[in-house]
């Protein structure tokens, strides 16, 4: 299959509290480096002719804005915690500029919190206003979105079913902290791959970074990325210095390419 050319914008690469957190001190938060700011963890793909984002964080108007996004055509999410859903309602903006409702994509787990948590959205008698979306669910199945090829992928956040992507020979993985061999072999043969690293110390939820580099290292992949990232990881030029060659810690904005 010959896959359109991506670009890919990571909007956040911060954890639920982003960094720097709220009331803390440490060096990290108080960092000057711009890499240790992280709002939180979302990225854009686009194509020529398309473009989706992955999660509405609480800081999507933000990064809305920071990127000067004029529109997006579909919102994928990976699950129902707030700090990937809290945003939607701001897409009401796009809606409005450009005349059309967006689609969005989510499992039966984030379609219930979505219908609970943005009610006025799904009302019979909408308020004049309100975002206008198409609700789409996920299952296993690939689908189309544009000209852009979605893979779902299943991962596991402790008890919790999330849902990473590949689009083309790219995959986005956060809030994982464990991968069925199934879901494994989905992954296998990207080129480039994404995944949740929160910090040094093991976590209920989330991979540490040992665990993100060691999964990279076993399936293979030339070159992974990571994301999701506490301030308890340390300094984002102190932690670069420890990881292999063909691993780096994602930062806000960062663009690449597939």
């Amino acid at each position: 299959m010959v896959f359109p050319s991506l670009k890919i914008t990571f909007l956040g690469t911060g954890t639920s509290s982003g960094v720097p957190m709220i009331a803390c001190g440490c060096k990290v938060c108080t960092s000057a480096n711009v890499k240790d700011n992280r709002l939180r963890s979302s990225i854009m793909v686009q194509s020529e002719t398309t473009t989706i984002v992955v999660d509405t964080t609480p800081d999507f108007r933000l990064q809305m804005l920071r990127e000067k996004v004029k529109n997006v055509d579909a919102i994928l999410f990976t699950h129902p915690h707030k700090d990937h859903v809290a945003g939607l309602d701001d897409v009401k903006a796009f809606n409005y500029f450009n005349e059309k409702p967006i689609d969005v994509y989510a499992n039966e787990l984030t379609q219930k919190a979505l219908k609970n948590e943005f009610y006025y959205i799904f009302a019979d008698h909408k308020y004049p206003g309100v975002p206008d979306i198409n609700l789409h669910l996920i299952n296993d199945e690939p689908f189309l979105v544009g000209d852009i090829l979605v893979t779902p992928i299943k991962v596991w956040h402790l008890h919790m079913p999330v849902l990473g992507f590949r689009f083309a020979n790219f995959t986005y993985i956060t809030d994982a902290n464990r991968i069925e061999e199934q879901e494994l072999e989905k992954i296998k043969g990207s080129e480039i791959l994404v995944l949740n690293a929160l910090r040094h110390n093991a976590h209920i939820s989330h991979f540490t970074l040992q665990e993100a580099v060691d999964l990279s290292t076993s399936l293979q992949i030339p070159k992974s990325y990571f994301t999701h990232i506490s301030h308890q990881l340390g300094l984002h030029e102190e932690v670069m210095k420890e990881l292999p060659l063909n691993c780096s810690l994602a930062y806000d904005g960062l663009q690449i390419e597939v």
